[in-house]
């Protein structure tokens, strides 16, 4: 299967479909995932479009709105998916395996550009918020800066505890979702968020500008 193929067809103005195509239901989306997984073309153009939305949140969620390889990684992720679709065993919807792999790209992304200048941007989104947006409610403000600044402080998170607290409280999958995504029993997710929480609150008291920010008691 081109993926390729798959990524340019999906863009375009889908075609008039012929008698039997209008007499058909559409596709389940885990039958499309089985189905594109067997190098159905057209199923993998449907799949893409089903789960293009909710991979390009969990991107988003992950790398900031206006990161500068936002797009970039959105696209990255959407042939990961792809090209992980062999694999796909249908325990979870696509599109929570989908958010997972986006969520994935999108921390290895971070992870290998991690640098002081992030550290940088991540504060300088916090002030364009705050410039954009004068009249929004502190609280809002101040869940938007805890955003902002967790994912930064992902990076430097264990890869199985970033990711189950990245889909977790970051993109909102609930424990099961996550559980489903990643494979893990839900014990094992609380575990991992358990541990990532309690990394976090130790990097934030260790930092007090960083609880500041994130309208925290240090």
């Amino acid at each position: 299967m081109s993926v390729v193929a798959i990524m340019h067809r999906s863009k375009r103005p889908r075609e008039k479909p012929g008698p039997t195509e209008q007499a058909d239901p559409r596709r389940a989306p885990v039958a499309l995932a089985r189905a594109a997984a067997a190098g159905d073309l057209r199923a993998a153009q449907e799949l893409v479009e089903v789960v293009s939305p909710a991979l390009a949140r969990g991107v988003y969620s992950i790398m900031g709105s206006t990161h500068r390889e936002a797009e970039d990684v959105v696209q990255q992720a959407l042939i990961a998916f792809v090209q992980a679709l062999a694999a796909f065993r249908g325990d979870s919807h696509p599109t929570t395996y989908a958010t997972r792999i986006a969520v994935r790209t999108a921390l290895a992304t971070r992870r290998r550009n991690r640098s002081e200048r992030s550290r940088r941007e991540a504060f300088a989104e916090l002030a364009e918020l705050r410039r954009s947006a004068p009249g929004t409610p502190i609280d809002q403000l101040q869940a938007a800066a805890r955003r902002a600044l967790v994912r930064h402080l992902l990076d430097e998170l264990p890869d199985e505890q970033a990711e189950t607290l990245a889909l977790h409280i970051v993109v909102g999958l609930s424990l099961k979702d996550v559980a489903e995504a990643t494979g893990a029993p839900v014990n094992t997710v609380k575990s991992r968020l358990r541990l990532a929480k309690r990394a976090l609150r130790k990097r934030v008291e260790a930092e007090p500008g960083l609880a500041e920010e994130l309208g925290v008691a240090p």
